[in-house]
């Protein structure tokens, strides 16, 4: 089976959007911006397609009540998810190479928090999400999920109801940063399980974000040889963070964690090619990984390979 080609998904939203001196602060998070200043999400996107990037994703993380409150998602909840759609498929369409809208949906009741994973809660709040982004986005990204229960929750979501919803959907798994017992979720369910079970649910690509560059590449290595196992065409991904060992007991932008030094452009390109070699044909960056990494993924990767595809013509 042939692998596809390498495509570049965006970094992180969040703290592009601080960097460039968006509204930002805590418990609002990336949401912030798309509140009070819904420009500056234009322009963080649109750095991400300048740097190479042909996979925008919808800067929904934060609409959830965890970081809007309930009062105030009751309230916006679906109007923000428009316009979070509105933004990124605008600056896909400003250039003239294809980018894709990956319309994001996050874990509904707090990351890397599978302990208080409630399925009808989290059917309810991403429906919300859906029906805000639906017009705008040509796959879901179902990202950051630290259990099998959770992307269950999402695909319910997706195609419990809603009749004809043909949008591919792409499963996204934050890892254990500890991988003395093999690649696991946050959970504590292994990586082997978690892929058997988005190939279950009709998963177009099997992903791997929110987590240490450490932890990845083993969790490639698994995806890859269950989805050959099972004779299916899915593709894997990987988009790690640039966070340190983050405790068990934390939740993911319940404060400003702080970013690694040693996770500069071309050290992440170093991790990046290791995937490649791995199998994944779907690369980016998560939270702390800037426009400055996708230049130079699309520099040192993609365009060496386009440019080898020109001359073969």
């Amino acid at each position: 089976m042939s692998r596809p080609a390498l495509r570049l998904l965006d970094g992180g939203m969040g703290r592009e959007l601080q960097r460039i001196g968006a509204p930002f602060r805590q418990p609002e998070w990336s949401a912030l911006a798309l509140i009070e200043a819904p420009e500056f999400v234009l322009e963080a996107h649109l750095s991400y397609v300048d740097a190479g990037a042909r996979i925008l994703t919808s800067n929904s993380y934060a609409l959830v009540p965890f970081h809007l409150g309930e009062e105030r998602f009751a309230a916006q909840g679906l109007e923000l998810a428009e316009l979070a759609g509105r933004l990124a498929r605008g600056a896909a369409q400003r250039g003239d190479e294809q980018v894709w809208v990956a319309g994001s949906l996050p874990p509904a009741l707090g990351s890397y928090r599978p302990d208080l994973f409630d399925h009808q809660r989290s059917v309810a709040i991403h429906r919300v999400l859906i029906e805000g982004l639906r017009s705008h986005v040509d796959v879901w990204l179902a990202e950051t999920q630290s259990s099998i229960a959770e992307v269950r929750a999402v695909h319910e979501a997706l195609y419990g109801e809603w009749a004809g919803q043909d949008k591919p959907l792409w499963l996204s798994f934050t890892l254990s940063d500890d991988p003395a017992h093999g690649p696991r979720l946050r959970s504590g369910e292994s990586v082997a399980q978690a892929v058997s079970v988005a190939l279950e649910l009709g998963a177009k690509a099997v992903l791997f974000n929110c987590s240490q560059p450490e932890v990845m590449g083993q969790a490639v290595i698994v995806a890859r040889q269950v989805i050959e196992g099972a004779g299916e065409d899915v593709e894997i991904g990987v988009y790690a963070n640039a966070f340190p060992v983050v405790s068990a007991e934390a939740e993911a932008n319940a404060t400003l964690l702080d970013i690694r030094q040693d996770l500069e452009p071309a050290s992440y390109l170093r991790w990046a090619r290791r995937w490649a070699e791995q199998g994944a044909s779907i690369i980016g960056g998560c939270c702390g990984i800037g426009p400055e990494h996708i230049a130079e993924l699309h520099e040192h990767l993609i365009a060496p390979a386009e440019s080898a595809t020109e001359s073969a013509g």
